[in-house]
């Protein structure tokens, strides 16, 4: 069976590499097969050793150098860059026997999901095999004007790429029971959203985020966040049986 992609997205400081490799050991100590992959050219550090790492191809700090340009203009030709070495990468993942491809994205989410060479690197690598899991910051989404701001983000990365997505809280263990509850609520229940925005704050940008609301309630673009933590592994076994309702309607992996 061909292996899930699982491409994880978010803003800078989310939470993506340790989710990736908090999601990589959880795999492997249910008995399934994953490896990761790292698409960010910039990474100084990384939590885990990745199985496929785009530096070994292209890195900022050469692309700065040859072309000189400053840290901004780099990680946009080095974007294109994987593009243009996708072929290669993907061969490499391919030689991988394994049940789950779990893929880091850039720290700059308008690096991987606003370029048209990132749909190229989606489009070779995974075929009709992707799916998005996109972190929402806590720090962010615990006031319901910053929830809305990131489901105006998660709408616009989803615009952008097509495919299946599902929408991760992370960091849950760093918020208090009432801050998890009133986000599941939020999630759930656009009316209690929007009564919690009015109690914020009456002005402009209130305004322009009723609007919002009201268009993703029409069209019915909203989902529930799943609250994970990379450090206590709350939220592990979610994301997997959320990707296996997409992808084999449900099923389980055989270990």
């Amino acid at each position: 069976m061909p292996a899930k992609h699982l491409y994880f997205v978010g803003t800078a400081g989310s939470g993506k590499t340790t989710l990736t490799n908090a999601f990589q050991l959880w795999l492997n100590n249910q008995g399934y097969q994953a490896m990761t992959v790292n698409l960010d050219p910039g990474a100084d550090e990384l939590a885990y050793a990745p199985d496929v790492d785009v530096r070994d191809w292209i890195k900022l700090s050469e692309v700065m150098a040859e072309h000189g340009l400053g840290p901004n203009g780099a990680q946009i030709a080095a974007a294109d860059m994987i593009a243009l070495n996708v072929r290669e990468i993907s061969q490499v993942i391919a030689g991988f026997d394994t049940d789950y491809v779990l893929i880091d994205t850039p720290g700059q989410i308008e690096l991987f999901t606003f370029r048209q060479s990132s749909r190229v690197v989606m489009d070779e690598l995974s075929g009709d095999r992707a799916m998005l899991a996109y972190l929402f910051d806590p720090s962010l989404a615990k006031t319901a004007n910053g929830y809305i701001s990131s489901l105006m983000l998660a709408a616009t990365v989803h615009f952008r790429v097509p495919v299946p997505m599902i929408s991760l809280l992370t960091k849950a263990d760093t918020l208090s029971e009432g801050d998890l509850e009133r986000i599941a609520l939020w999630s759930k229940d656009y009316y209690a959203l929007f009564s919690a925005l009015l109690d914020e704050s009456i002005d402009a940008q209130t305004q322009v985020s009723v609007e919002f609301l009201q268009a993703l309630d029409t069209v019915g673009a909203g989902r529930p966040v799943i609250p994970i933590s990379s450090d206590t592994g709350d939220g592990m076994e979610d994301i997997y049986s959320a990707a296996q309702l997409v992808f084999e309607g449900g099923e389980d992996l055989e270990k």
